[in-house]
C-alpha cells in the first residue's frame, strides 16, 4: 500500500493512472543493464516515478571521460563503481525504493541469476553481443525487453514483448562494428527517457509500446521517426527454427 508520503509524492502521478497503477510501479521489478549514458536517465526518471526496485548491473568504474553524458556521475565519483554512484544519487532522490547495485560483467554464466525474477529487462549498454544476450534471456524467461542505443547525435529504442512482437535478432540479425563512438550527453539522455516512459507505459497498461516498431531521433536535424519491421521466421532466437516457438 502507498503510505501518505508517497501519494503525497507521487500526486500528478496518480492524477493520470490513479492510485493502482502507481502502486503497480512501486510493486515492478526492473533489471537495468549499464549505469552509464543509458542507464542513468533510465534509472533516474524510473526512481523518481515511484518504481519500487531496480537491480543495476555494471562493471565498470567511473572515468572523467563519462561526466559529459552519464548525468548521475560527478567530478567526485571519479574511481568509484558505477553502479555505487547511481545507487548513492537514487536513494537520495526517493528513499522510498529499493536499489540492488552489482558491480559485475554480463556473461552467459550469470545473466539469467542477474536478471532473476525482474518484471522488465533495461538495456543500457553500449556493445551488442550483451545486447543480444539479454535479447535471448528476454525470451527464455518471457520476460520484456526494452532496447535504446545511440550514437554521436543519433538514437533508437524499441521494446520487445516474447511471444508476440519481433525481437531484437529480428531488426539486427548482424551486429555493427565494435567501436569507440562519439557522443554528445543529450542523445542518451533523450534515448534514457523514451525507455523510461516505455517502462511505465508497460507496468500501468497506458498508451500504445514500441513494439514493432523502431523509433529513431536524428538530433540534428531534431526529427524523430518510426520503422516498422515483423517477426523474421529465419530468426535464432523467435523465429519458427527457435527453442520458444
Amino acid at each position: 500500500m502507498l503510505t501518505e508520503v508517497e501519494l503525497e509524492r507521487y500526486a500528478r502521478q496518480v492524477m493520470l493512472f490513479g492510485k493502482d497503477g502507481q502502486e503497480r510501479l512501486k510493486k515492478a521489478r526492473v533489471f537495468i543493464a549499464g549505469a552509464g549514458g543509458l542507464g542513468c536517465p533510465v534509472a533516474l526518471y524510473l526512481a523518481a516515478a515511484g518504481v519500487g526496485y531496480l537491480r543495476i548491473v555494471d562493471k565498470d568504474l567511473v572515468e572523467r571521460s563519462n561526466l559529459n553524458r552519464q548525468v548521475l556521475h560527478w567530478e567526485q565519483d571519479i574511481g568509484k563503481e558505477k553502479v555505487r554512484s547511481v545507487e548513492e544519487k537514487l536513494l537520495a532522490i526517493n528513499p522510498h525504493i529499493e536499489i540492488e547495485a552489482l558491480c559485475q560483467v554480463i556473461d552467459q554464466t550469470n545473466i539469467s541469476e542477474l536478471v532473476g525474477d525482474a518484471d522488465l529487462i533495461v538495456d543500457a549498454m553500449d556493445n551488442y553481443p550483451t545486447r543480444y544476450l539479454l535479447n535471448r534471456t528476454a525470451h527464455e524467461k518471457n520476460i520484456p525487453l526494452i532496447h535504446g542505443a545511440i550514437r554521436g547525435f543519433d538514437g533508437q529504442a524499441t521494446t520487445v514483448i516474447p511471444g508476440k512482437s519481433a525481437c531484437l535478432s529480428c531488426i539486427f540479425p548482424c551486429a555493427p562494428p565494435t567501436e569507440v563512438f562519439p557522443v554528445v550527453g543529450v542523445t542518451p539522455g533523450i534515448i534514457g527517457m523514451i525507455q523510461a516512459n516505455e517502462v511505465i507505459k508497460y507496468l500501468v497498461g497506458a498508451g500504445k509500446l514500441l513494439t514493432d516498431r523502431l523509433l529513431i531521433w536524428n538530433g540534428l536535424l531534431a526529427e524523430m521517426d518510426t520503422l516498422r519491421f515483423s517477426r523474421r521466421c529465419d530468426c535464432e532466437v523467435c523465429g519458427h527454427g527457435s527453442a520458444d516457438v
